[in-house]
This record gives structure tokens, sequence and C-alpha cells, in this order.
């Protein structure tokens, strides 16, 4: 059975610093690529970050030069967050998309919540003074 499990959240003062990491397991397949995803309170949950298998990566605009997507070996990414502000307190999900539907990417990252095929349950990221 494909899991993946989310760690590294907590409570963090504005402009500070926080690590996530992601861990998959049960995947008999290829993984295409990896993402993090968040949840604002009250609010959909948007696209953060996604890193491929190559090493390709995409962000957010509202992350980049903040946040950095790192993955440790193929079923294990992590998410670097600097300069966090109280905008950045959401649910962060770990998620990932089949190697079997490669094709249909095209060789980008994608950030969109459709494009993903698993899901982790979420951590939570509060950043507060």
């Amino acid at each position: 059975q494909e899991k993946l499990v989310e760690s590294g959240g907590g409570l963090v003062q504005p402009g500070g610093s926080l690590k996530l990491s992601c861990v998959a397991s049960g995947f008999n397949f290829d993984i295409y690529a990896m993402g993090w995803f968040r949840r604002p309170p009250g609010k959909e949950r948007e696209g953060v970050a996604c890193i491929k298998q190559d090493g390709m990566t995409a962000y957010a605009e509202s992350v980049k030069g903040r946040f950095t997507i790192s993955s440790a070996h193929s079923e294990n990414i992590g998410l670097e967050m600097n300069s966090l502000k109280p905008e950045d307190t959401a649910v962060y999900y770990c998620a990932a998309i089949s190697g079997l539907r490669t094709a249909a990417f095209s060789g980008l990252c994608p950030t969109g919540i459709s494009d993903y095929d698993f899901w982790g349950q979420g951590t939570q990221v509060t950043v507060s003074s």
C-alpha cells in the first residue's frame, strides 16, 4: 500500500525557519515527481513546490527565494522554509505522481492538485509571534 508520511511541522516565529520531510513507502513503481502543497486556514489547497526524479524543480511565486525543495533519494523529499511569514501558516501536504503517468507531463514539474495521485495526511505549520 502506497503511503506518504510528513514530519517537521510546528510553531515558528515570523522570520524563522523550518524544515519538513516526507517519506514515501510501499510504491511498487517509479515516482515521476513529488511535491508539497498547503492549505491555509479557510482557504483552498495550493501548490508550493515540485521536484522531479531528474532534479528539476518548480515553485509557487509566493515562496520563490524562501523555500527550497530537495530530494535525498527517489522516495524522500524535504522542504526547507526560510523567512517564514504569518501567511505561510497552513497544513502542509506531501504528494506524489506515479511514474506510469510520465508521458502526460511532457517533462514538466506540475504544481496542480489534480496532477497528483497520492497524498500524505499533512503536517501543521504555524508562523506566529
